[in-house]
């Protein structure tokens, strides 16, 4: 059996005197799986995904990535890690102001070592895709929420990364961008993708993970794998 890509081992994570965010949590992510996480709002879903990313650190337990032990990361190390390994695309986009919209989405891949040229092609391509390429030389601001998310998502996918990690990516968009979103991350899972999604759009869900993981207050609830389609 193929080693897990993500794993984690009892992970507890509190922020003050109340209840932890996570408690005694253990879960595991194959190379090429497409994961939704599920559950109501406080159940502990994006706390998972910023352990994953090494935005965050669990009070207790273990958080590896890859062969990477996340949770002994220091600060420089953790930005190495994401650019190297993952995509993030979070609730907030999370787009430098100065930058236009394609100097944004070019960024990952610079900061990769990518020739500028090839960078330019491939962020073409993606604000084609996700509709926004008219806005190519626009600052963010000029943007609504819901662009602004189309293009988060483009940056995301700059570098074809190993793991893609998505807090509601489609939580800003209308029907229509949230469907070539959709559409996106499904090619992605089939070209081999490794997919950790939260998301409260049941048909995203659907459509774009083979196994659905439920949380609630901080613990794992329900864990199902989707049939063969």
């Amino acid at each position: 059996m193929t080693a897990p890509l993500i794993e984690l081992r009892d992970v507890t994570r509190r922020y003050d005197d109340g209840p932890p965010a996570l408690r005694e949590l253990s879960l595991t992510v194959r190379p090429g799986e497409s994961v939704a996480i599920l559950g109501p709002s406080g159940s502990g879903k994006s706390t998972l995904l910023n352990l994953i990313a090494g935005l965050d650190r669990p009070s207790t337990g273990t958080v590896t990535v890859d062969g990477v032990a996340v949770d002994k990361l220091g600060e420089a190390a953790s930005a190495r890690y994401r650019r190297a390994r993952i995509g993030l695309v979070f609730q907030f986009f999370n787009l430098l102001d100065d930058l236009t919209v394609a100097d944004n989405v070019m960024l990952p891949a610079q900061l990769a070592g990518m020739a500028r040229a090839a960078a330019q092609r491939r962020a073409t391509e993606l604000l084609t895709v996700l509709g926004v390429d008219r806005h190519a030389a626009a600052y963010p601001g000029r943007l609504s929420g819901g662009e602004r998310q189309r293009v988060a998502v483009a940056r995301a996918l700059m570098n074809r990364p190993a793991l893609l990690l998505a807090d509601e990516p489609t939580g800003a968009l209308d029907t229509a961008a949230g469907v070539e979103v959709q559409r996106l991350l499904t090619e992605l899972h089939a070209d081999g993708q490794t997919i950790v999604l939260v998301t409260h759009d049941l048909a995203l869900a659907e459509n774009c993970a083979t196994r659905t993981v439920q949380l609630r207050d901080g613990r794992v609830a329900a864990d199902t794998t989707a049939p063969v389609r």
